[in-house]
């Protein structure tokens, strides 16, 4: 996949803000001494007077969002993963979360793929955080192109959103003339009868290798990105599931609390079918090139590859 086009996410992000403070000028930004790093500066140098520098209290940040929010203005309230959803957890449960407030979280550097930064700021327990907030909807989109579909939608969604974005640049796979973002609707992208895959986020492409050297061994793999972990396309899962009678979900988050978990969550209930998760295994990151060490903790596209290929 070298040749193919590679941005990061969180440009998305920062690309899509501005573009949408164009058309509308509820829409307010805010950061918390990030907004180089968040990809805000963009939205920032566009309408200064709509971007709040909250510095380096992202609490206190979360409490503004909310307080604009209740004055009808549409806040994007941005900042790393983990202080997004680490340090400023009980603001956004009982500042957003409790009064429905529309608040959209735009929470970068997320997962291992941070890299050099460390297992400090490798956020892999931010989707499992966020999903027990009532009535917060969660979305890791796995490219430009879904990343920009996923600010969009979670504008004109009302009430509390949570975008998962990433600071390593990732292949574009979404830009298909027939491709439609739609919250809580899963999309397949790939069909397959012998094991289903299920991914979210950065390994979305290199699943999609991994599925091309699994039919190489005659193995046909389906796989299915999941953009939205909240609510999830339970259908879809479902259906799946029953297709191909074993599933694997593939996240750069902890295998605890995350996709994996919603995924299960639903088929124990529903279709109970054999399943394996592949995520960060109950232990922190660490610091390192960050492609080193997507391949390291098993989310680069051999690794995902022998793993369902022993799982099957």
């Amino acid at each position: 996949m070298s040749d193919v086009k590679k941005i990061a996410t969180r440009e998305s992000y920062g690309n899509a803000l501005a573009e949408l403070g164009k058309l509308h000028e509820e829409v307010v930004v805010l950061d918390a001494d990030l907004a180089g790093a968040t990809k805000t500066s963009v939205f920032m140098k566009a309408f200064p007077e709509r971007h709040i520098d909250c510095g380096i209290a992202e609490g206190n940040m979360m409490g503004v969002a909310a307080g604009l929010a209740a004055t009808g203005k549409i806040p994007f309230a941005s900042t790393f993963a983990m202080f997004a959803a680490g340090r400023a957890f009980e603001q956004v449960r009982n500042s957003i979360g409790y009064p429905k407030l529309n608040v959209k979280i735009g929470a970068t550097h997320a997962g291992i793929s941070v890299g050099e930064d460390g297992a400090t700021h490798q956020c892999n327990e931010d989707i499992a955080l966020m999903r027990t907030i009532p009535g917060m909807t969660v979305i890791c989109p796995a490219d430009d192109v879904e990343a920009k579909a996923a600010v969009t939608a979670a504008y004109e969604h009302e009430g509390p959103v949570y975008m998962r974005f990433g600071r390593l640049a990732v292949p574009v796979i979404n830009d298909k003339p027939d491709y439609k973002f739609e919250l809580g609707k899963g999309i397949v992208l790939r069909e397959g009868k012998d094991v289903t895959i299920i991914a979210t986020g950065l390994p979305v492409a290199n699943c999609l290798e991994a599925a091309e050297k699994l039919a190489a061994d005659g193995i046909d793999a389906k796989v299915i990105n999941i953009h939205t972990i909240k609510p999830l396309d339970e259908e879809l899962v479902v259906a799946a599931a029953k297709e191909t009678g074993k599933v694997v979900t593939v996240e750069e988050h902890s295998v605890i609390g995350g996709l994996g978990s919603a995924v299960c969550d639903v088929l124990s209930e529903k279709a109970p079918t054999k399943t394996m998760k592949i995520g960060i295994n109950d232990v922190f990151g660490e610091s390192g090139p960050a492609a080193e060490l997507v391949k390291k903790f098993g989310l680069d596209a051999d690794s995902i590859y022998e793993r369902v290929k022993a799982f099957v």
